[in-house]
């Protein structure tokens, strides 16, 4: 057997481990109806010249289901973040009073509500195809152990097995976050 087979195999499901964060964090910033302060994740502000992300730069709460209040923690930037939210792409055109921009939400009409849940599908099969390149790739490095007289051809049916067995278990997992967060969307 390989000497470092459990290693290898280890490091790859850490490696899915990671897709299934990933696909968390991609879900988490997606809007579901109610506002989620991660949306603004992506919000990137001209500060004194250094685009800088809007959560370094102001406190962000959630008061209500479907408003988002951003304090800047420099007064001077209010007019830069409601520049750099209109350009963004979360639909929503902020207010504010000089000193707090507030963001509401819209509810989410069944059109829009279908248009989301295709992208948390795309999102979804990124993943998956994502876990398939990486069982690919780590059955390389079995085949090539198994060629290079490392592994018997019983020791890479096993391989190939085990590697199936956790591919098989994550995609499990990527399929429950995507129906969980299809049903959060379809939600009224």
């Amino acid at each position: 057997m390989l000497e470092d087979y459990s290693e290898k195999l280890k490091n790859f499901e850490k490696k899915l481990n990671e897709r299934v964060d990933r696909l968390k964090y991609e879900y988490s910033i997606i809007r579901a109806g109610r506002a989620n302060p991660k949306m603004l994740d992506r919000v990137l502000v001209n500060y004194y010249g250094t685009m800088t992300p809007l959560s370094q730069m102001a406190n962000i709460s959630v008061p209500e289901a479907r408003m988002i209040v951003i304090s800047p923690w420099d007064i001077s930037m209010v007019k830069e973040i409601n520049k750099s939210i209109l350009a963004s792409d979360l639909g929503v055109t902020p207010s504010d009073d000089g000193r707090t921009i507030r963001l509401v939400f819209p509810s989410l009409t069944e059109e829009r509500r279908k248009e989301i849940v295709k992208e948390v599908k795309s999102l979804c099969e990124e993943a998956k195809i994502a876990v398939r390149n990486d069982r690919k790739d780590v059955l390389e490095i079995f085949k090539s152990a198994e060629k290079n007289k490392q592994m018997t051809k019983d020791e890479m049916q096993t391989a190939e097995d085990d590697v199936q067995d956790i591919v098989n278990k994550y995609n499990g997992i990527i399929e429950k976050l995507c129906e969980s967060k299809e049903k959060e969307i379809m939600e009224v």
